[in-house]
């Protein structure tokens, strides 16, 4: 190759995707890895950062590196987000990372922090209310139940900051990202919190800041060798996968809204105006300037690889065939996606899912279908919610591997009643690490938006009917079966106290 190129490298839940691309946006290779999430107990999800993350940008970069060589301009790196991995002072890990807000270990320490500082203050100065997806809580967590672990950190990374660290040697975090770090994160003030900072961190310093674009470092002669990037190649500091993502769209302008279909639902809406929502995350956005809306669901795609599992790899055509043939309504049933939990909008790390109306002449293309239209029902409730704090919005772009479902989307769009505009590159995050590099390294202006539209699912009116009276029963279904969920949870977990 003679053009110059651009390497974006994203570590999600499920897997490790690379991108090599030109100043164009043009996709010159890709490769990827995957890898499983770790739930030792209830209630807890964890990456192992060397095996998993690190291990995996090297391979993709050994992969990739060769075909771009000298060409190579910028690296960007994003990654599954917030959360934590405790490291020591060679940027070793000390325990496994914790996962963002399907790890819901941390309640206890959620309680006491709002006690602590209040929960009004919190939402005030950090833009969020406190739940299974914030920071602080973890971290204290690790004070209280791992203090030999805590006691040997010097510092403590994203997915992104972690693989920064490792390439160039520097302890930095992006902007976006940090402000997810509630309650450490002065939104207002677009910096730290230091008090709060250094009364949750106890010692261990948060990471000095940069915005996503901004160049960070170069690959270090260490990190070259391990990885094959040219040493001295220019590092930005990446963000979070779901705002690289919602970046390489194009999911910039005031209005547009972002739904990745991935082994969770995320939404980001970019406002100008938003109204602080204890429901919602606000958060400073990709671009210096910017803030964002956001909300996520605990379950989707995992949700289909549960029934994938159950019903076998071979027969999966099949099952995707009868879930086309079934009708509205899957035939009666009603499913509460809160396999692993939920986040937006119930918060409540206790549920758990629920299938309503089964009889013996049900099979498993209703089954695929009743998790399409639950996952629909909480996307619509998340949509609400945004309306809300900052009205209806202006375009709706469909991402993430769950895009490529035709059936999936045209649910989505009837059950919530919205166009979604499909992308044609669907590679995903990395693809806006590709874009994030050559904006920091100066290869295009900040401006550029590589994105294009390749087709627009249309709601279908002749449904809304029948989806407006299964919306009332699922948004009831919850408050109905909390109680007895709330049982079976903690028997699940040892105990009914």
């Amino acid at each position: 190759m003679t053009e110059e190129a651009v390497l974006g490298i994203d570590i999600g839940t499920s897997s490790t995707k690379a991108a090599l691309a030109d100043a164009g946006g043009s996709i010159i290779a890709t490769a990827q890895r995957k890898h499983a999430t770790s739930m030792p107990r209830p209630g807890w999800a964890e990456h192992d950062a060397e095996r998993t993350w690190w291990a995996e940008l090297v391979a993709v970069c050994n992969e990739l590196a060769p075909l771009a060589g000298s060409r190579l301009r910028g690296v960007c790196v994003s990654g599954i987000g917030p959360c934590i991995v405790p490291c020591d002072d060679r940027v070793r890990p000390l325990r496994p990372a914790i996962l963002y807000g399907i790890d819901t270990r941390a309640t206890a320490e959620i309680d006491e922090l709002e006690h602590r500082f209040g929960s009004e203050a919190i939402l005030r100065r950090g833009g969020s209310a406190l739940s299974s997806q914030a920071i602080g809580p973890k971290l204290l967590w690790l004070r209280h139940h791992e203090p030999e672990v805590w006691d040997c950190t010097k510092g403590w990374y994203m997915a992104s900051s972690f693989a920064v660290a490792r390439l160039t040697g520097e302890y930095i975090l992006d902007h976006h990202s940090a402000s997810q770090c509630d309650p450490l994160y002065d939104l207002a003030a677009g910096d730290w919190a230091y008090d709060w900072t250094s009364e949750i961190g106890n010692g261990v310093p948060p990471p000095p800041l940069a915005w996503p674009s901004q160049q960070v470092g170069v690959v270090s002669t260490a990190a070259a060798e391990e990885t094959g990037l040219p040493p001295g190649t220019p590092v930005v500091a990446g963000t979070i996968d779901a705002w690289a993502e919602a970046f390489s769209v194009g999911v910039r302008a005031d209005g547009d809204l972002m739904v990745m279909y991935g082994s969770t639902i995320f939404i980001v809406r970019v406002g100008e105006t938003t109204t602080a929502s204890p429901l919602l995350w606000t958060t400073q956005g990709v671009e210096m300037g910017t803030r964002t809306l956001a909300a996520g669901m605990s379950t989707a795609g995992s949700l289909t690889e549960w029934v994938r599992s159950l019903v076998g790899g071979p027969a999966w055509d099949e099952v995707l065939a009868e879930a086309a043939l079934t009708p509205p309504g899957a035939n009666g049933l009603l499913m509460l996606p809160y396999f692993a939990g939920e986040r937006t909008p119930i918060y409540d790390p206790l549920a758990r899912g629920v299938l309503a109306g089964l009889t013996l002449r049900h099979g498993r293309g209703d089954l695929l279908r009743a998790v399409y239209e639950g996952t629909a029902f909480g996307v619509r409730q998340i949509l609400a919610l945004f309306s809300d704090a900052s009205g209806p919005p202006a375009r709706v772009v469909a991402v993430g591997g769950g895009a490529s479902s035709a059936l999936w989307l045209q649910i989505v769009s009837d059950v919530a009643a919205i166009s979604q505009e499909v992308p044609a590159q669907t590679i995903g995050a990395c693809y806006g690490g590709c874009l994030l590099a050559a904006i920091g390294v100066g290869l295009v202006s900040e401006s550029t938006d590589w994105s294009l539209t390749r087709l627009t699912v249309e709601p279908r009116p002749e449904h809304r009917e029948l989806y407006d009276s299964l919306y009332a029963l699922y948004a009831r279904l919850y408050d109905e079966t909390a109680e007895t969920v709330h049982h079976l949870t903690r028997l699940d977990s040892g105990g009914t106290k």
